[in-house]
C-alpha cells in the first residue's frame, strides 16, 4: 500500500489592519498637534527688538523688515528679513537673530556720518559715507564739516563722502566747510575752509594723499591760502608773512 502524503497547508497571512490603523492614528495625532501649535501664541512673534540705529527710527526698520508681533514665528527666515532691511540706503550692515519662542532681534549699523548740510529751512541733514543723506533731527555737529553749494545727485559729492569716510577723523576735525569749485583740469576740485581760518583748494581724488601736507602747514604757518593740486603752494593772508611761506612746490 502506498502511504498518503500529508497535505501542506499554506501559511496564514498576517493581518496588517492593526498596523495600518496605528499609523493612521499616529499621523492624525501629529496633524492635531501641528494645528494646535500653529494656532497657539507660542508659535507667534512676541517681540521685535531693534538695536544700533541712530538716525532711522525703530518703527521704520520694523516696517521695512515686514515682521511684527503676532506674525508667525516660522513664517519668514532671518535671511529674508535681512534682505528687506538692506533696501534702506542708510544701512551698512544688519544681523537678524530669531530666538524661540517668539523673540526677534534686529541689529543694524548705519553708514558713518562724514558731514552735514543745511537745507533752505536751515534743517540739519547728515551726509553718510555712501553719499546718502538723512534728516539729522536734533543731532549736534561734532567735528564734521558743512557741505554747501552742492547739487542733489552730484556724483562728485558722493565721491567726497566716500573719501571723507576713509580719512581718520582727527585729520579732518579742522574742516568747517567744503564747497565745490570745479575747473576744466579738475572737475572734482573743491574748496575747504578750516576752523583755523585757512582756505584750501584741492581735488576730491587728491584729498587723502594731501591731508598730511595740509596738517603740517596748518601747524607751522599763519592762516593763508593753500593750493594742493599738481603743485602744493601756500600764501599767507598777511603780506608781512609772505616771506615765511614754508611749503615747497612739487
Amino acid at each position: 500500500m502506498q502511504e498518503k502524503m500529508p497535505v501542506l497547508r499554506e501559511p496564514e497571512k498576517r493581518r496588517r489592519g492593526g498596523k495600518k490603523l496605528l499609523a493612521v492614528l499616529f499621523l492624525l495625532f501629529i496633524v492635531i498637534l501641528g494645528v494646535l501649535f500653529f494656532n497657539s501664541s507660542i508659535s507667534k512673534v512676541s517681540t521685535v527688538t531693534v538695536e544700533g540705529q541712530h538716525f532711522l527710527s525703530a518703527d521704520t526698520i520694523r516696517k521695512t523688515a515686514g515682521i511684527a508681533a503676532g506674525d508667525a514665528f516660522f513664517g519668514t527666515s532671518a535671511g529674508k528679513i535681512e534682505t528687506r532691511i538692506r533696501q534702506l540706503k542708510q544701512i551698512d550692515t544688519v544681523k537678524v537673530t530669531k530666538s524661540f519662542p517668539g523673540s526677534v532681534t534686529i541689529k543694524v549699523k548705519e553708514f558713518k556720518t562724514v558731514a552735514y548740510t543745511l537745507s533752505k529751512n536751515s534743517e540739519l541733514t547728515a551726509m553718510l559715507a555712501n553719499g546718502t543723506s538723512i534728516a539729522a533731527g536734533s543731532d549736534s555737529i561734532v567735528d564734521k564739516p558743512i557741505l554747501s553749494g552742492w547739487k542733489d545727485g552730484d556724483p562728485v559729492l558722493a565721491d567726497l563722502c566716500k573719501m571723507l569716510a576713509t580719512i581718520p577723523e582727527d585729520s579732518i576735525t579742522d574742516f568747517s566747510e567744503i564747497k565745490p569749485s570745479p575747473s576744466p583740469s579738475y572737475p572734482d576740485r573743491i574748496k575747504i575752509y578750516t576752523r583755523t581760518r585757512f582756505e584750501v583748494i584741492t581735488a576730491v581724488s587728491l584729498l587723502p594723499e594731501k591731508i598730511p601736507t595740509l596738517n603740517a602747514v596748518i601747524e607751522i604757518q599763519p592762516p593763508g591760502l593753500v593750493t594742493m593740486l599738481l603743485a602744493d603752494k601756500y600764501a599767507s593772508f598777511t603780506p608781512e608773512d609772505a616771506e615765511n611761506q614754508g611749503i615747497s612746490q612739487k
